[in-house]
């Protein structure tokens, strides 16, 4: 009996205990001439505990609930001993309803990403300051990669996490390196953050949730009903950028999301095709091929409850 209960309490502790985010991390440092790359897997390792063991959330998630993300720090330049430069890409998933089926939630480079970094020197971050660009921008892309998860299972959900990521943005306003501040271009940390809470964007928070959750999550029980409500969330951004044309949020959107929606509509109705195929060249131009390769793509597609693969 004693070991039943001994039992017990390390299954509930362990899933008390579980992070709310796993994250795998990588760290790319090929263009960097040096014969020593220990430090760059010393730096790789820091990264993914700082970004595994730190609680997000208030939270309890069992380990098959964290949310699922992956960085890659690929590095360009060493600037000095204890300097680098080069980019930042992260991108986070989610589970549909039912499925195997994994949806890309998030998937964003950012090349503005300078950072000083001594070996075994333990990775700091503060709420209430900038104490290094490195972690600053690790919480900021969390609490980004948070706040969207949440967001697809509930309207405005991931305010709290936005509204941290801002708060990571407000700190780093005397910050040397770039990224932070709002003239320094239209599509970087600062813009992401302030259009995701901006109610005049309000619009992008209601396709969040609809695509996702009515949308996606839909699909096993009815995948007709569930493209329905993607294709009236795709009608939310359109609306959304005929009102706000060089909206930064419309950008990282689509680049989640444009090979999902090639699938998706690729086993629709041909009248449902053309509509479609339209509606995406004009939301999403960069990517124009890609939807119109939807007139050929009738496999894998998440329409098809047989077909939902893991990304």
């Amino acid at each position: 009996m004693r070991l039943y209960f001994l039992f017990c309490i390390i299954i509930y502790s362990s899933s008390v205990f579980a992070q709310d985010v796993y994250c795998n991390v990588r760290v790319a440092s090929s263009q960097i001439q040096t014969t020593d790359r220990g430090a760059f897997n010393t730096l790789q390792k820091a990264i993914y505990e700082f970004l595994n063991n730190t609680k997000w959330t208030n939270d309890v998630f069992t380990t098959e609930e964290r949310i699922e993300c992956s960085v890659l720090i690929n590095l360009t330049e060493q600037i000095s001993t204890d300097e680098y430069k080069g980019s930042i890409q992260i991108q986070s998933i989610r589970p549909i309803h039912n499925t195997s089926y994994y949806s890309s939630v998030f998937s964003v480079l950012d090349e503005d990403f300078r950072f000083r970094y001594i070996e075994h020197q333990a990775l700091e971050f503060s709420e209430n300051s900038h104490l290094s660009n490195l972690t600053s921008v690790l919480a900021y892309y969390m609490n980004i990669v948070v706040g969207l998860d949440y967001a697809t299972f509930s309207l405005e959900g991931g305010n709290p996490y936005f509204n941290n990521a801002q708060t990571i943005v407000s700190n780093a306003q005397t910050a040397p390196e770039l990224g932070w501040k709002a003239y320094e271009g239209n599509k970087n940390r600062y813009w992401l953050v302030e259009e995701l809470l901006d109610s005049k964007y309000f619009l992008f928070q209601e396709v969040l949730y609809n695509y996702h959750r009515e949308g996606l999550d839909g699909m096993f029980d009815d995948p007709q009903i569930g493209r329905e409500k993607i294709t009236e969330s795709l009608e939310l951004l359109r609306k959304l950028k005929r009102q706000h044309p060089s909206t930064y949020i419309l950008q990282v959107f689509f680049d989640a999301k444009s090979s999902e929606l090639t699938n998706i509509y690729s086993e629709a109705f041909p009248d449902e095709k053309s509509r479609v195929i339209n509606l995406l060249t004009e939301l999403d131009p960069t990517n124009n091929n890609k939807y119109l390769d939807i007139n050929n793509n009738s496999e894998n597609n998440p329409g098809s409850r047989s077909s939902m693969p893991r990304m």
